[in-house]
């Protein structure tokens, strides 16, 4: 995958996010957990574009470590509403979820391998 179809994953999640996120019950505590869902993923799309302008391996990994973990973070507040089952379109909910994870995966390898082919430790 490139890093033009990367961002525009990114994109399309947190674009799908906040549609899922205009269509499920409201409030308060709904209210909380939706805009923690909506930064977090939000984010994942922005910072991966920082992370295509990395000016170095260090700032490019660093990065990549920021996107990796919002988007952890993503598929954390999905599965908190999941376990709360909040009414919400629970198919379009499942998708969600297998995208926050397949995208912890695609963030997590490339950690990974750029500290390998650069020998980091940490």
């Amino acid at each position: 995958m490139t890093k033009e179809e990367l961002k525009n994953r990114t994109k399309t999640f947190a674009l799908n996010i906040f549609k899922f996120l205009m269509s499920i019950e409201k409030n308060k505590a709904v209210d909380v957990i939706s805009f923690q869902l909506f930064k977090s993923s939000s984010s994942v799309a922005a910072n991966y574009r920082a992370v295509c302008r990395g000016k170095s391996t260090a700032d490019f990994l660093n990065k990549l470590k920021v996107v990796d973990e919002e988007a952890d973070e993503s598929l954390f507040w999905l599965e908190f509403i999941q376990g709360l089952e909040i009414e919400c379109d629970k198919s379009e909910l499942e998708k969600l979820i297998k995208e926050a994870n397949e995208l912890v995966s695609i963030f997590s390898a490339g950690i990974k391998t750029i500290k390998e082919k650069n020998n980091i430790k940490n």
